[in-house]
């Protein structure tokens, strides 16, 4: 008899444009940091990855996708409530993953997708970009009790990136976190058998990761009034660096305002290893 290896499904959900200007940019493609989190974690499990922004790109089988353990949305620079093509596919395909009753985590994107498939709304926030560290992420009396976060301290940062924020919840939904800038920073979403457990930070990132994503984004933060120079950008990226290569250095932490829930990968990483053991 043949033994069927346990399977994850990761949805890339940047468009090949953006992919590129990742590559262009050195920053890190998402998939990619998923897969080192799974390679750490469970090594035996089958990864496929899709791009499903591509429209020339297949999407996974309504067997394939039951088959799995769960799917994985990553980030994107698209905009949900802009309703394109790629926009509209990927919505379509969260909701055929509901209606199978199959699990699936997000990060930032991932939120937006799991609200809208299942009924809710997103738009820009007012409050404009946050980035980089989420400050002061908060666990309501749900959170408190989730799965997801087990194990998170009761106020803990997290490292972000957006624009756009969920602002109506869908039916059978549970806010588990939020902050000053984002009230909803997590969510559990619950469509028949299948639940979508997602966060709007990125429980998957890391400091190395951020900064390189930081430089790409340097223009635009000096734009927004976050920095007065590229050159700040650029050396702020750098202390981040540092403190990847020294987290036990109290001066970087202090320098940064960084603490251990976005160092520890005992604690920032605990969304995933806490859904792993769900599904």
């Amino acid at each position: 008899m043949t033994m069927i290896k346990d399977k994850i499904i990761i949805f890339n959900c940047y468009p090949e444009k953006s992919r590129k200007n990742f590559d262009a940019s050195n920053v890190g493609h998402p998939q990619d940091l998923f897969m080192d989190f799974f390679t750490r974690h469970i090594p035996d499990t089958d990864i496929d990855v899709y791009f499903i922004a591509d429209l020339d790109q297949p999407l996974p089988t309504d067997e394939e996708l039951m088959l799995c353990k769960g799917c994985i949305w990553t980030g994107s620079d698209l905009t949900i409530y802009q309703l394109e093509p790629r926009v509209k596919r990927q919505i379509e395909l969260a909701k055929k993953i509901f209606n199978l009753g199959v699990n699936s985590f997000g990060s930032c994107w991932g939120i937006q997708i799991a609200a809208v498939a299942a009924g809710g709304k997103v738009a820009k926030s007012p409050k404009g970009r946050e980035w980089g560290i989420a400050k002061d992420i908060t666990l309501t009396r749900a959170g408190e009790k989730s799965h997801l976060l087990k194990g998170k301290p009761k106020v803990f940062d997290g490292f972000i990136m957006h624009l756009d924020e969920v602002v109506t919840l869908p039916e059978n939904t549970l806010i588990l976190a939020g902050n000053r800038h984002t009230k909803i920073q997590a969510l559990e979403v619950y469509v028949g058998k299948a639940s979508f457990f997602c966060t709007q930070y990125h429980p998957e990132y890391n400091l190395f990761e951020m900064a390189r994503l930081i430089k790409a984004r340097a223009q635009a933060l000096v734009t927004e009034g976050f920095f007065n120079t590229t050159d700040q950008v650029l050396e702020y990226a750098k202390k981040m660096d540092k403190l990847h290569e020294n987290p036990e250095s109290v001066e970087l932490k202090i320098s940064l305002n960084i603490d251990d829930s976005v160092v520890d990968p005992g604690i920032k990483e605990l969304e995933l290893r806490n859904w792993l053991e769900f599904v």
